[in-house]
């Protein structure tokens, strides 16, 4: 994982969870960042995601540190939750030297329960006594119901140097789009205004992180923060945004792919690409529909080529379209090579039924559904719906 310059991170095991693993993580920034922050649209807001909101509000130029917990969401819990938010920063700001308005907070675990602020505090000690370079131990500290770390990196070169973002993220349950259940931090040494900070990341996170599906289920703790600390030296001007913006866009793909792939219980990762649609809206909600479907997501973990679950979700997403212009190919893989045609003129196709089922089966599944009536069109990541699904979240706070 590459550093990114003029940042630290460390990862450690505060006593919040009573296996021993890494529980909470610290970024540190030597030089003041611009920074940005895009959050759940949940109404029922955790106490770190409205503190952040105020935060950058008020300071979104002069933020040096993002502290983050495992193990309790601190949401729901009033305004003992907001001052243990606010105390969460003074504690960080105060072994850092920073003030308490550049420190951010984040929080993922079990809602309704108030945060354990000894062991807080202790790891927020740790961490500041560790900061180094180990992005793989600052990516297991926010770990939750993962089951490994998500990192993410990419560089380019300009006549004025280098630029390189770093990110992490975690989340494998409760995900569902605008935005997903996660938390993730993307940091990077090049210099960006305020504005082109929040711009930058506002586009970046449209067909990244708002097109993926685990469960359907929305947090109310989902923070993705993107820090600029310039210490590279390389300022994004006009020229240089669109080389900026395609690294970003790449690295939020590539951390919100990894949360799908990890999804609590998944077998199969499955891209759904809806085309033909009147606009690239309409394109979206149908494959939402089709990704949040029970019964779609349980044909594809049993290896069923059951392709009238994907057109009758299709159906009832609320998108008007003819059906007679509908038509469904599914092939292995994350593109569409060597594809099936399943449905057509409003009927199955004389398809290999073995070799449906075969593609079904496959890890990683790409499925094109076109609906006929204008050029919009998006993609949406999902995985299927295990058994383990359930097991996982129905003992989840014991």
């Amino acid at each position: 994982m590459a550093s990114v310059s003029g940042f630290s991170v460390s990862g450690v095991h505060a006593g919040l969870k009573a296996n021993g693993e890494l529980d909470m993580a610290l970024i540190f920034s030597d030089n003041p960042c611009a920074a940005a922050g895009v959050f759940t649209t949940n109404l029922m807001k955790a106490a770190p995601v409205l503190f952040d909101i105020q935060q950058l509000a008020s300071n979104n130029d002069d933020i040096r540190a993002v502290v983050v917990n495992t193990k309790c969401a601190n949401a729901c819990t009033g305004e003992q939750g907001l001052a243990n938010a606010r105390e969460m920063a003074q504690l960080t700001a105060n072994l850092l030297g920073l003030e308490t308005a550049q420190v951010l907070v984040m929080s993922t675990g079990v809602i309704g329960t108030h945060l354990p602020m000894q062991k807080i505090a202790h790891g927020i000690e740790l961490g500041a006594n560790t900061l180094g370079q180990d992005w793989d131990a600052a990516s297991r500290g926010i770990m939750t119901t993962d089951t490994r770390p998500k990192l993410a990196s990419e560089s380019f070169d300009t006549p004025s140097g280098k630029v390189t973002l770093t990110g992490i993220a975690k989340g494998a349950g409760m995900i569902a789009p605008n935005m997903a259940t996660l938390l993730s931090v993307v940091v990077t040494d090049a210099v960006l205004s305020p504005e082109q900070t929040e711009r930058l990341l506002k586009q970046s996170v449209e067909p990244t992180f708002n097109r993926i599906v685990v469960d359907g289920d929305m947090s109310t703790n989902d923070t993705l923060l993107l820090l600029a600390n310039g210490a590279s030296g390389v300022s994004i001007a006009p020229n240089f945004e669109a080389q900026f913006a395609d690294a970003l866009l790449k690295v939020c793909r590539m951390l919100a792919q990894a949360i799908v792939r990890d999804g609590e219980g998944a077998t199969k990762f499955i891209t759904l690409h809806v085309k033909g649609a009147a606009n690239d809206a309409a394109a979206k909600q149908i494959a939402n529909a089709i990704a949040t479907s029970p019964l779609v997501k349980t044909a594809f973990y049993g290896g069923d080529a059951n392709w009238g679950r994907i057109v009758a979700a299709a159906g009832r997403s609320g998108v008007n379209f003819g059906a007679a212009s509908v038509k469904l190919r599914i092939a292995a893989g994350e593109t569409l090579t060597n594809d099936l045609l399943l449905f057509e003129n409003e009927m199955p196709t004389q398809y290999s039924e073995e070799l449906a089922t075969a593609i079904v089966k496959s890890p990683e599944v790409y499925a094109q559904l076109e609906v006929g009536q204008g050029v919009g069109e998006a993609i949406v990541y999902t995985c299927d719906l295990s058994h383990d699904y359930v097991s996982i979240n129905g003992s989840y706070r014991s």
